[in-house]
């Protein structure tokens, strides 16, 4: 099992690697957009990408899912009605994120 550190560094690693096979700039606008927004649907997300990027909902959808599992940066909860799910940056991942974002 990683220490809390190594956790971090792995999170890090593979964050950069994200971004950086990002041509268009729209992972590190999802990725602005739930460090401004702190939790998100993936219809809110797909509406607010769509103004400047030419993205389809499932697309969105995919990428989002794509952060939450092996990036693991992201939580996820269903709204009370159980319809959508929320997606939140994880507090202690916060932090890194504005960081490496801001520096790529």
């Amino acid at each position: 099992m990683l220490s809390p550190s190594d956790l971090r560094k792995e999170i890090e690693r593979r964050l950069r690697s994200y971004l950086s096979r990002d041509k268009s700039g729209i992972r590190k606008a999802l990725l602005r957009l739930l460090i401004r927004a702190k939790s998100m649907t993936v219809p809110q997300i797909h509406e607010a990408l769509s103004t400047k990027f030419d993205v389809t909902y499932h697309s969105v959808a995919s990428m989002v899912g794509i952060v939450a599992s092996k990036l693991g940066i992201l939580s996820t909860h269903k709204m009370k009605d159980g319809a959508l799910g929320v997606y939140e940056l994880k507090g202690q991942y916060a932090e890194l994120v504005e960081q490496v974002v801001a520096s790529t």
